[in-house]
């Protein structure tokens, strides 16, 4: 007798109908969240090292671990806002981050990296010293476990126990972390940001002098040749340094470790309009010398260098801007006697104030 698979009308396909998929829809929800985002990288942690804007909550809780980092003579765990680029968004909305150079000299092997705003951590033996010998205020000393006593060293720890300054004792590898790779000499010394002089009380000040001088800076957008001029500013005698709010470097770490703690000593302001401050610098009787390799006017016969004198000292690349140039009162050049273009800003701006300081005291 034949069975079921030889009679009519069989069936040939199976009782269950066709499966009903998402037809896509749902298709990026199936292909998972990717990869879970560190603690850098994440804006509501406290490691966050992002450059975006730091979330009120995450800026609340490292200020919570600094403060018991600092209770308990150890290390805070938090990040260091503006030290991590982002390029392209990765999971959750979140942008992927890149490390971020910068032009330090570095460890081997390391990536340095540059906090844009808060606390400051100023490295290196000479620029630690300064800082406490000129009564920089300061949170936090950093030396690193088993570093070479030498006299700096000892001035530093002994400076900041009188002043109260906080000493806590690190590992090399942790304080690398800290500095993101920048040569510490084995020692780092937490600062508020750079407090800058109101131009008015600079210009004031700058007058009570017998010989009168500023040094004005146009778009120097390097921190190493910003810590260099006032470096050089602090050698010759210089009564202050005002340069712009906004395309312009600004006093960090790097630019305080430049110029060997002389940011300490020489009074700096930030203006909103560079040639408005030079116009007033001119109302008050100074002579504003603009730096330029093409100036009518030659440095060794510079008459006006015994008198209150402003040097305006252009941007790396394109030197002085139109209007800087337009309201310099004279154009100064450095005799040279090869066919070199120029000289970096900050080496022309030394040259200039050696000169200058030449000419006053003859």
């Amino acid at each position: 007798m034949p069975g079921n698979s030889e009679r009519r009308g069989k069936r040939v396909t199976s009782k269950k109908g066709a499966t009903k998929g998402s037809g896509g829809k749902n298709r990026q929800s199936l292909a998972g969240r990717g990869r879970t985002l560190p603690a850098d990288e994440r804006p509501w942690h406290k490691g966050y090292s992002g450059d975006e804007p730091l979330p009120d909550r995450t800026a609340w809780k490292q200020d919570k671990e600094r403060r018991a980092a600092a209770a308990e003579g150890r290390a805070p765990k938090v990040g260091q806002p503006g030290t991590k680029r982002t390029a392209g968004k990765g999971p959750f909305g979140a942008k992927k981050a890149v490390a971020k150079k910068v032009g330090v000299r570095v460890s081997p092997g390391r990536k340095a990296a540059q906090p844009k705003e808060g606390p400051e951590l100023l490295v290196g033996r000479n620029p630690v010293v300064e800082a406490l010998r000129t009564h920089v205020p300061a949170t936090a000393l950093y030396v690193a476990l088993g570093i070479d006593m030498d006299e700096r060293v000892k001035e530093a720890v002994r400076t900041a126990a009188e002043r109260g300054v906080a000493i806590l004792e690190v590992t090399r590898n942790e304080l690398d972390r800290m500095t993101g790779g920048v040569l510490h000499q084995g020692v780092g010394l937490q600062v508020p940001p750079f407090a800058y002089e109101p131009f008015p009380d600079l210009l004031a000040a700058s007058l009570e002098s017998p010989a009168p001088l500023l040094i004005a800076l146009d778009g120097i957008t390097d921190p190493r040749n910003l810590g260099a001029i006032i470096r050089s500013a602090a050698a010759f005698g210089a009564d202050g340094v005002f340069l712009t709010e906004r395309r312009s470097a600004a006093i960090t770490a790097t630019a305080w470790r430049t110029s060997a703690g002389a940011a300490a000593r020489v009074k700096v302001s930030q203006v909103t309009n560079l040639t408005r401050s030079l116009k007033q610098c001119q109302e008050e009787g100074f002579v504003v010398a603009g730096l330029d390799a093409d100036g009518e006017a030659s440095l060794y016969s510079l008459e006006a260098a015994i008198g209150p004198l402003v040097v305006v000292v252009g941007s790396e690349g394109r030197g002085l801007s139109r209007l800087v140039g337009q309201t310099c009162d004279l154009r100064v050049g450095i005799p040279m006697v090869s066919d070199v273009e120029s000289l970096n800003a900050s080496v022309a701006t030394a040259v200039t104030l050696a000169e200058v300081s030449r000419r006053r005291r003859l």
